[in-house]
């Protein structure tokens, strides 16, 4: 499996042992989803205040949608090339939303806070890192397809 870090942008490969580190951390957060994603999005409108403006409609509602596409992804982590498509187009869909590259890095931060609170001490120094290599994975396949979206739209245009 291949694993972009966010600081190299190089490929790694990720561990079974990394992989078990999400999957079981998620396993513990699953319960306490709704908590989780209301402290996560506490979190991140704490660090950028303006990102607040990007979301429309019920957060609890977002909350789930958030949940379950990070359940989605964590399933998939024995696959995650298969589900590159699926992950790109999302980007697409969020830079329709007005997200911005910069936006990545505060979620990002925001994420890995949101699993240092709920899971305490079972959220290592391993699990972060894991954590940290799959979500960079993901951001820089989305920040791709809204690449490749204002691409083609400048081409149209």
């Amino acid at each position: 499996m291949l694993v972009v870090t966010k600081t190299h942008h190089r490929f790694h490969a990720m561990t079974p042992q990394e992989t078990q580190l999400v999957r079981s951390s998620f396993a513990k957060v699953v319960p306490i989803a709704d908590q989780a994603a209301a402290l996560f999005y506490a979190r991140l409108f704490e660090l950028d205040p303006s990102l607040r403006n990007l979301f429309r409609g019920d957060m609890a509602a977002q909350g789930k949608k958030l949940m379950q596409a990070i359940g989605f992804c964590v399933a998939s982590l024995d696959r995650l090339a298969t589900i590159v498509p699926v992950v790109r187009e999302m980007g697409l869909r969020h830079a329709g939303y007005q997200v911005r590259d910069e936006h990545y890095e505060t979620v990002g931060a925001a994420l890995l806070w949101t699993l240092e609170k709920g899971l305490g001490p079972d959220f290592t120094a391993e699990t972060k890192a894991a954590w940290a290599k799959v979500y960079w994975l993901l951001a820089e396949t989305m920040k791709a397809g809204a690449r490749d979206g204002a691409a083609q739209q400048a081409r149209v245009a």
